[in-house]
């Protein structure tokens, strides 16, 4: 194990600067930042917990490209790790005990595996490395104590996916010292979706956390929820002419967990009226053929989000043979029709709860004047939706008087981020 002044030598050495060029591209400026922000760990490690032997971690957040809320259903997505990561300096302890610093959010706690007894007053963090520790359990995989300082500048609540992010971080970490290295993407964000599910009962699919497990630009099809079929992809012909944006609305999404898990419910009641457990065990045509029935029976809305569910797993495969292709219009005309299907069919873009509140929808619309009038480029909602982000993606020449229109309706921030090709890892080991 890496002492702490070899692993200050390691962030300082040319090895290093290449991992990070991988992870956050090559403009030294930012590089110069990330070293410093890798030091800065270590030193807060230190400070915070001990001097001694530490490992360097890095987990992304997340963009989701097409394939808005269909992963629940056995759907068929794409999505990107990110440049924005929660990144952790961890060392293995023989005392049973997990010891975790949030430098981010200011939380400091310790979870003693020698018990079994609960806390009252738990934060959401502490609930769900919980959970994340019961599902390694429940996989039958090792547990043992560790000590971790965590920074992270993935966006929370904003649809990036902070805390899947955080969740394989966590995995990755528990995956090293105890498991070999051994554990697979899918069974790793298998764990963090039961985090999500048992403890804040959350009903996510598996999306957010292999993307972020993963790395890299990906499609995925669910049909086989125990083996899903994961393919990398070639991003050359967007990556070259386009630049990828998430714009926060301003609002924050960390409430609406009910208004998340209406999704799957609704897609699951049609699914169930018609003797199917999820959608992708039925065709488009069924939800047509039974189109009156399933109005009266489980209404509209629910009866709209059924068929976005099947529109998006055909433009997902229509994406995938444009990237092939090498065909970026046709790739970013999709980009447009998908978050088109999530405003109009899916209806995620809004709380109903509060519809004077509309800020993704009014971003959406502001960034579509844009588009319109340049003639090029894509904008859809970001993530799980009704509030938190956009996704834009603009050619290049556009990128600085988009910045500058947006700053113009008062939108402060506007973040650039590229696609990496590393999910969750330990930084030593590349």
């Amino acid at each position: 194990m890496p002492s702490i002044t070899e692993t200050i030598q390691l962030i300082e050495s040319k090895e290093f600067q290449r991992t990070l060029e991988s992870l956050y591209g090559d403009v030294p400026s930012i590089i110069n930042d990330q070293k410093q922000r890798y030091k800065t760990l270590v030193q807060e490690y230190v400070k915070k917990i001990a001097e001694g032997e530490v490992f360097l971690f890095s987990s992304p957040g997340r963009s989701e490209i097409s394939g808005n809320h269909t992963d629940h259903n056995l759907g068929k997505v794409i999505a990107a790790s990110i440049n924005m990561d929660c990144i952790g300096a961890a060392a293995k302890n023989d005392q049973n005990i997990i010891r975790i610093k949030s430098i981010t959010y200011n939380e400091d706690f310790i979870i003693d595996l020698n018990s079994s007894g609960n806390s009252l007053n738990l934060s959401g963090t502490y609930t769900l490395v919980k959970g994340i520790l019961d599902g390694f359990e429940r996989y039958g995989y090792k547990l043992g104590g560790f000590d971790v300082c965590i920074t992270s500048d993935v966006i929370s609540a904003a649809g990036v996916s902070s805390s899947a992010s955080f969740e394989m971080l966590i995995c990755s970490i528990i995956n090293f010292f105890y498991n070999n290295n051994e554990m697979d993407v899918v069974t790793c964000a298998k764990i963090g979706q039961y985090a999500e599910n048992s403890e804040w009962n959350k009903q996510s699919g598996l999306l957010d956390q292999i993307a972020c497990g993963y790395g890299g630009l990906i499609s995925i099809d669910f049909k086989n929820i125990e083996a899903p079929l994961i393919t990398t992809l070639n991003f050359s012909s967007i990556d070259k002419g386009y630049e990828l944006f998430i714009v926060p609305t301003g609002a924050n999404h960390a409430d609406l967990s009910e208004e998340y898990s209406s999704i799957p419910t609704e897609m699951k009641a049609v699914a169930r009226e018609l003797g199917k457990n999820v959608l992708r065990d039925l065709e488009k045509q069924d939800i047509l053929d039974n189109l009156d029935k399933l109005r009266e029976s489980v209404g509209d809305r629910a009866v709209l989000r059924a068929l976005h569910f099947y529109e998006e797993n055909i433009r997902v495969d229509q994406q995938v043979e444009a990237l092939t292709d090498d065909n970026a219009n046709s790739f970013i005309r999709l980009v447009n029709e998908s978050g088109n299907s999530s405003w109009k069919w899916l209806q995620n873009c809004y709380s109903n709860s509060t519809p004077t509140e509309q800020g993704v929808t009014l971003y959406l619309a502001l960034t579509e004047l844009f588009i319109k009038e340049k003639g090029a480029g894509a904008c859809r909602v970001h993530g799980g939706g009704f509030a938190g982000v956009i996704m834009a993606l603009l050619p290049k020449e556009y990128t600085d008087s988009y910045k500058a229109y947006m700053h113009s309706f008062g939108v402060e921030q506007i973040y650039p981020v590229r696609i990496r090709k590393h999910g969750a890892i330990n930084l030593n080991l590349l």
